[in-house]
């Protein structure tokens, strides 16, 4: 008996070793060295604003539950409830990314944001996957290898619109390395509760990646005051179906903000406190000028630049100006309030206009053609050595 079951747990292990063998097939990219954005122009990322439709709070990261008995039910709540709660804080746009499925909208078919969350790894390495009619289930068990990451984002891209690199904070392996490296993406999750500082940003933003930024709740629980109208995101558009929301998250018309958790549990002060946050008036571009003014004085407003520099800060304002030097790569902008709200700008970026639209490089990431062969090829020989071995040990008695 005791045999038998030693032989069960070996088998077991040895499953999950093949398996993460047989995810781990991807090519070695050779990837383009970090080139800090330069260029004569500057990009505005809210040179398209439109103040008729300013703003409507948006969370584009809610985990609902879903129907059947195997995909992962991480809440109790269905679409239809979540919807209701978050339209009590004053959100107008809520899209359901549950993972590895595309849910429904609760009520409004013209409201429909076909959105999921994609990933299985352990390790976190997950994707907000935007624009595509169905799951891509193959992802990387252990993806060790920035190789790994860039080849899931290559081949998400495929079959969507646009994708964001969920709470890189918590990607087990998500190296500054790495974030210098990958590319492939339009939009990258900020502030995920553990810090306002938001540093990997900038590690890729320094590389010359361009990209904009979403805070999100990454909802789950709807009874817990912290995990609920804690992160949100301001744009500037018509409505909410797809087509206006797609066309302001790949034009930068937004902002992200951090939210604090009002009342501490009392939801009557939290309901109350939703409604009243700081906004922001006016921001933009004036020849080559960064500014915004926001609604309510602010404790400060930061401009961050290259290797997460501080380029400029003011104290006790409503309002800032930073003329960007011929050395400023980019710069974006961070107001920090006294309740504890934090507001986030899109970057603004050099680029040169007479050769591209925006600073976006969509160029794909080279593939070393020997190391990829190298490194399959040796996933190969230790997918057929584990295999020999372990029929070996069923098969001796």
């Amino acid at each position: 008996m005791g045999r038998i079951l030693l032989k069960i747990v070996y088998s077991v292990l040895v499953l999950l070793f093949l398996a993460v063998l047989a995810t781990s097939v991807s090519p070695i990219y050779d990837f383009r060295a970090p080139q800090p954005f330069s260029g004569p122009d500057i990009f505005d990322p809210y040179r398209n604003l439109d103040t008729a439709y300013c703003w409507q709070r948006a969370n584009f990261h809610t985990h609902t539950r879903v129907k059947g008995p195997f995909p992962p039910n991480e809440c109790e709540e269905w679409p239809d409830e979540t919807y209701a709660e978050y339209e009590r804080f004053g959100y107008d746009i809520v899209t359901f990314s549950n993972h590895n499925e595309i849910t429904r909208h609760p009520f409004d078919s013209t409201l429909q944001v076909n959105v999921y969350e994609q990933g299985y790894s352990p390790f976190k390495f997950h994707k907000l996957v935007f624009g595509s009619d169905r799951v891509v289930h193959y992802d990387p068990l252990l993806p060790l290898l920035a190789s790994q990451k860039q080849f899931e984002l290559d081949r998400l891209a495929k079959h969507s619109d646009f994708i964001q690199i969920n709470h890189p904070y918590r990607t087990v392996g998500m190296s500054r390395r790495h974030m210098e490296a990958l590319s492939g993406y339009e939009i990258m999750e900020l502030d995920t509760g553990i810090s306002t500082e938001n540093e990997y940003w900038d590690w890729a933003l320094s590389a010359g990646h361009y990209s904009f930024a979403l805070a999100n709740d990454d909802f789950h629980h709807i009874d817990n005051s912290v995990n609920i109208a804690v992160r949100c995101n301001f744009l500037c558009t018509p409505s909410g179906r797809y087509e206006d929301l797609k066309k302001t998250l790949l034009g930068g018309g937004f902002y992200a903000m951090r939210v604090p958790d009002y009342g501490h549990g009392d939801w009557d002060v939290k309901y109350e406190k939703n409604r009243d946050l700081p906004f922001v008036k006016a921001i933009g571009l004036r020849g080559d000028t960064v500014h915004m003014t926001v609604s309510k004085p602010a404790d400060s407003i930061r401009v961050t630049g290259q290797d997460h520099r501080t380029l400029a800060l003011v104290e006790r304002c409503d309002s800032i100006a930073y003329r960007m030097r011929p050395e400023d790569s980019y710069a974006r902008l961070t107001a920090y309030f006294p309740e504890g709200e934090v507001i986030y700008s899109n970057p603004f970026a050099r680029y040169d206009s007479a050769l591209a639209d925006s600073p976006f490089d969509d160029t794909p990431q080279r593939v070393s053609v020997v190391w990829t062969i190298l490194y399959n090829l040796l996933l190969l020989v230790l997918f057929g050595e584990t295999v020999r071995l372990w029929l070996k040990y069923l098969l001796k008695r």
